[in-house]
């Protein structure tokens, strides 16, 4: 029997992050369960795609968007469930039980990982908390890793070619067949660290509201970027 999972991450100059997320998935190897690993590459100048292929991973190379990259590395995975991850993501040992657990007892649903940060204190506490609370009334984000049967996948649309808020679009299109997977997924707190925990914090909220009340993704990409 084939191992079930093809890993599938997204990645833009990623090397710096990308060698920790994959040595994590070394579990899962072990376990037989990880049937390929997909990068999918925004066409990064560094060395992720040699770092990539050097761990053994196929690398799709497109258009920088992460909900196209995405899309693409789904589309090329072959394994009856797909498991997205982001590429400064890490999952915690003992992932492969929480993954297991869920392919066996809900087939038919999609699970995400509790958030941690890779950076102690109350506020990154905080943020987690709230970050998993959010996700436990259905919107999960993509740095909590999704775990999902191909077939639901592919019955939902998919995720849509949008440079932004991709994750938030899947996640509606799961709705009620959301549930959280008992391990956790460590993120980097580097972003929040540049930029200031209540103004990453504040932005992403506030990116969020705009989503929610019909802005474009392209535009909402722009003032991210921006800002």
């Amino acid at each position: 029997m084939r191992a079930p999972i093809s890993i599938v991450i997204p990645s833009l100059n990623a090397a710096a992050a990308l060698p920790a997320c994959l040595a994590a998935l070394v579990e899962g190897l072990q376990a037989g369960l990880i049937r390929e690993v997909i990068v999918s590459d925004g066409g990064s100048t560094d060395n992720t795609r040699a770092l990539a292929e050097g761990w053994g991973a196929e690398v799709i190379l497109g258009a920088p968007s992460r909900g196209g990259q995405l899309r693409r590395g789904c589309g090329a995975a072959r394994g009856d469930w797909l498991l997205v991850l982001h590429a400064d993501t890490v999952l915690a040992p003992g992932w492969t039980d929480a993954a297991q657990n869920h392919m066996t007892n809900r087939g038919g649903a999609a699970g995400w990982f509790r958030l941690r940060f890779d950076q102690r204190g109350l506020v990154p506490r905080l943020v987690a908390g709230w970050a998993n609370l959010r996700s436990g009334l259905g919107l999960p984000y993509g740095d909590q890793g999704l775990l999902l049967p191909r077939a639901l996948y592919e019955e939902v649309g998919g995720y849509p070619d949008q440079p932004l808020m991709e994750d938030v679009a899947l996640a509606r299109a799961l709705r009620g067949r959301l549930h959280r997977l008992e391990g956790l997924a460590i993120t980097s707190a580097e972003k929040y660290r540049r930029q200031g925990w209540l103004r990453r914090g504040g932005r992403n909220l506030w990116t969020l509201g705009r989503y929610a009340m019909g802005a474009s993704p392209d535009d909402l990409a722009q003032s991210y970027r921006r800002s």
